[in-house]
């Protein structure tokens, strides 16, 4: 059983992991020494929190992310409060979270797993300059989750990792 955080002060970094950056090869390879992969698995380490955002495919989050989870650390999340969120094309897939993603992330010890949010895709556009917009209805859930989130973090730092 893991044992409790180091508290020591660490960097504050945040910034998203984007894992579709990440190398395919060092991904799928498990190149656990390639420098993109370290310095990911390093900002892991580094945070208090993690928002783990990710398309949902055939009931199931997105194998790109697994590939990434399967990199870290078996308990990289311990003592961690970690955000799980999805996006998909219909509801038939709202509960991934719940019944794909949660199990895995608890199995890497995090001390909470605030309730996550699924999107539909539609609710999401993206503009031409890249910027996100989030359809009212949604945005008011994602706004009380990540909330949530930031309440149980207490103001400590978090990472992203986004697959999608």
């Amino acid at each position: 059983m893991p044992g409790p955080r180091d508290r020591r002060p660490r960097p504050r970094h945040r910034g998203p992991v984007r894992v579709r950056t990440l190398p395919a090869q060092a991904l799928l390879g498990a190149d656990f020494g390639h420098p993109a992969i370290a310095a990911a698995t390093a900002l892991f380490e580094q945070a208090d929190g993690v928002v783990i955002g990710t398309p949902v495919y055939k009931a199931a989050y997105s194998g790109l992310l697994k590939s990434l989870l399967d990199l870290l650390p078996q308990y990289a999340l311990t003592g961690m409060t970690v955000l799980p969120l999805a996006t998909g094309g219909s509801t038939a897939h709202v509960l991934a979270i719940d019944y794909a993603l949660r199990p895995v992330l608890s199995s890497m010890g995090p001390s909470h797993i605030v309730p996550g949010w699924f999107t539909l895709d539609k609710d999401i556009t993206v503009g031409e300059d890249g910027t996100l917009t989030v359809a009212p209805a949604a945005a008011t859930a994602l706004e009380q989750v990540t909330d949530l989130f930031s309440s149980a973090l207490g103001g400590r730092t978090a990472v992203l990792a986004s697959a999608g």
